[in-house]
């Protein structure tokens, strides 16, 4: 079976700075892929190439064997107008650490706005999706309040319900309790916890480490810009052979 996620090669450099060196994976469908590493070992900024929220300098990434803004031309990739690559993009979605909703928008209006605008699809059957995702978050009691009157933790709820509503083949997740006060945490983990029991195909940056080894079916250890270990969450957190992981995996306070 084709993997729903192909990256072969990748690199990206801000200046002169190599953040992606050559990075290679593969994630398939209904699989939850938890990227753990250090600040600054590249794993945001795959996530980010992944979504095409930035361009790769070289190599391929492939979403259901579809390139991420880019299209074939006589044998070399070509980049998508940004209009172009909004539409390509849209079965992938992404909550990011802030939880950037629209803070002039209600909850119900955040959740909808994408599906409508995007995607062209009608008000009514738009609405009744997004109280849908809302119930599914817990959430739809406050489908008529605006991002201020929430919790950092219902105001990130509200994001995963926004990012379901546009019907995502894979979600992004980067880092989506790092700006929650601890008492929150939980709350976020247990939404995302049900999607990858339904099946849902995910990339996490996490440095919940307890939550990787419940949830994911493989954690790929990122380090200065390559992936330098990746397994089953049993083996890798028990038995890591990599150096930088067992250095990693001791100052995270992880005890086997």
């Amino acid at each position: 079976m084709t993997p729903l996620v192909t990256i072969r090669g990748v690199r990206k450099s801000y200046g002169g700075n190599e953040v992606l060196k050559s990075v290679d994976l593969e994630v398939d469908r209904g699989e939850v892929v938890c990227l753990i590493g250090r600040s600054g070992s590249g794993k945001t900024t795959l996530l980010r190439c992944i979504n095409h929220l930035e361009s790769v300098d070289s190599g391929i990434i492939k979403v259901d064997d579809e390139y991420v803004g880019y299209r074939e031309s006589n044998g070399a990739l070509v980049e998508l107008s940004e209009r172009k690559a909004a539409l390509n993009r849209r079965h992938i979605g992404i909550v990011f650490q802030q939880f950037n909703l629209f803070p002039h928008m209600t909850v119900l209006d955040n959740v909808i706005e994408g599906p409508m605008r995007v995607l062209k699809r009608r008000r009514a059957d738009t609405v009744a999706l997004a109280v849908e995702l809302l119930e599914r978050v817990g959430m739809a009691h406050k489908s008529a309040s605006y991002p201020r009157q929430l919790s950092g933790g219902q105001q990130q709820r509200v994001a995963i319900a926004r990012a379901l509503a546009m019907r995502p083949k894979l979600i992004l997740f980067d880092e989506p309790t790092s700006a929650l006060d601890p008492e929150l945490v939980g709350e976020v983990l247990d939404v995302m916890r049900d999607l990858a029991a339904d099946g849902m195909t995910m990339i996490v940056v996490t440095h919940e480490l307890r939550f990787a080894e419940e949830v994911a079916n493989r954690i790929v250890f990122m380090e200065d810009g390559r992936i330098a270990e990746s397994g089953a969450p049993s083996r890798l957190l028990r038995d890591p052979q990599a150096d930088g992981l067992k250095a990693f995996l001791s100052r995270s306070g992880f005890s086997n």
